[in-house]
């Protein structure tokens, strides 16, 4: 247990941004699994929904910038994979 002050406050507060850290990434992984799991007809309307939960949890800082363009790319890809196969 922690001794200072300061260091309670710090366990506090790492407590919140890991609870923040672990629902902002569940909701991309959920968000990448409906849009892997999803035909070509609804590919495009999940396609933007991943993509904004990507940009969001690069803008808090959950994951590195390049990290949420990177997935994005690959999602795209598979997404203009699907749409030509049907």
């Amino acid at each position: 247990m922690p001794q200072h002050k300061s260091c309670e406050k710090r366990m506090r507060s790492t407590q919140k941004q890991n609870a923040r850290n672990r629902h902002v990434k569940s909701t991309v992984k959920t968000a990448t699994k409906k849009f892997r799991a999803a035909g070509p007809e609804e590919a495009e309307e999940l396609y933007r929904d991943v993509s904004s939960e990507l940009d969001r949890a690069a803008k808090k800082g959950v994951i590195p910038k390049k990290r949420a363009d990177r997935r994005k790319s690959r999602l795209a890809r598979d997404r203009n994979r699907k749409v030509a196969a049907s």
